[in-house]
């Protein structure tokens, strides 16, 4: 994780307008499998400690591959035709969990499944959000460069303010989290906050107001 994590830009962070967006911290991704992911016990602690000073306003997204490759629709289909040992029909369904200590703060937190890299492929996940005036994501999870950054993208087009602690992202790969950090510095700046885990903490002070989960309608399957 070679990426500078000091802040280039200011920002702000309203409770009231503010979602803490976790992607895909599964133990599929954090045990010995095919798709682990190295760096997610490095920045677990970070993770932690914003799910856990605002868990009521943390939802946790969780990859759900199809149940078999035939289950995919076009180009998944042959992705998964590579994967098939990670489709749920071979899967170990305990993997798909949440890892801990993360499971253990839903509820209130909740986990919103996607079948895709972007969380904004469950359908109405969006809608839901501005149902309930978000404007601001933190965003943390890996991978930086996979799901975190389709979810990233695709969140700007929908005109969605994005705040991302660089050290609370984990990828395999070094040089495409560090390369992703600098294009989000250089041609987003105006959209997306590159910081860290402190500066989200000191922006973010916990509100004692914070009961109920912010997610109080699912979005569509």
């Amino acid at each position: 994780m070679g990426a500078n994590l000091t802040a280039g830009l200011a920002f702000s962070l309203d409770t009231g307008s503010t979602l803490h967006l976790c992607i895909d911290m599964q133990r599929l991704f954090a045990e010995e499998t095919p798709w682990r992911v190295p760096w997610l016990s490095r920045v677990l602690p970070a993770v932690r400690e914003i799910a856990s000073r605002h868990p009521a306003r943390t939802v946790f997204s969780r990859f759900m591959p199809p149940t078999t490759a035939t289950g995919a629709t076009g180009a998944w289909r042959d992705y998964y035709a590579r994967w098939p040992q990670m489709t749920r029909s071979s899967l170990d369904p305990g993997l798909l969990e949440l890892v801990e200590p993360l499971a253990r703060l839903v509820p209130p937190a909740r986990v919103v499944d996607k079948p895709a890299n972007s969380v904004f492929s469950r359908a109405g996940f969006a809608a839901v959000l501005r149902r309930r005036g978000i404007r601001t994501i933190v965003m943390t999870g890996g991978e930086t460069d996979v799901c975190v950054l389709a979810t990233v993208m695709q969140a700007i087009d929908l005109g969605f303010r994005v705040v991302l602690p660089v050290d609370a992202l984990c990828s395999t790969s070094d040089g495409a989290h560090d390369a992703l950090v600098d294009l989000f510095r250089r041609r987003f700046s105006a959209q997306v906050a590159a910081t860290t885990t402190a500066e989200v903490l000191q922006r973010w002070p916990r509100n004692r107001e914070e009961r109920s989960s912010v997610l109080l309608e699912q979005p569509a399957a």
